[in-house]
Formats: structure tokens, sequence, C-alpha cells
């Protein structure tokens, strides 16, 4: 039995390209303000925890600063 394959090109249609372009853009600024606003969150949480508790988790008030910098 013989197999029939079927080829088929086709080119995008016009502006598709620039608009998946615009779309991936908008998604990747999406991206860093959620997690910019996860690590703001995240600083404020751990501000609010007294020297002893952050002990426990084994963090200094330091460690809490430079968090938001640069990440732990």
């Amino acid at each position: 039995m013989a197999t029939t394959t079927f080829t088929r090109t086709a080119v995008a249609p016009f502006g598709a390209i620039t608009v998946h372009r615009v779309v991936t853009a908008i998604s990747g600024v999406a991206d860093k303000l959620r997690a910019w606003n996860d690590t703001r969150r995240t600083v404020n949480a751990l501000r609010e925890l007294s020297p002893a508790q952050l002990d426990d988790i084994g963090l200094t008030r330091a460690d809490v600063e430079n968090f938001g910098r640069k990440g732990l």
C-alpha cells in the first residue's frame, strides 16, 4: 500500500508576525510586573517579622533588604 504525503507551504497573513511580536512583548512586560509585585509583597511581609522570627527562618534584616534589590 502506497503512502501519500501532502506538503503545504503557506505564508502568514499580512501583519500576523507583527501582532505576534506585540502580544509576546506585552506578555513579557506582564510577567515582569507580576514578578516585581511578588517580590514587593514578600519583602513587605518579611519586614513585618521580628528579629527572632527572621532568625528562625535563617534570615537577617540585611538579607530582607537585599532580597528586594537582587533576589535571594
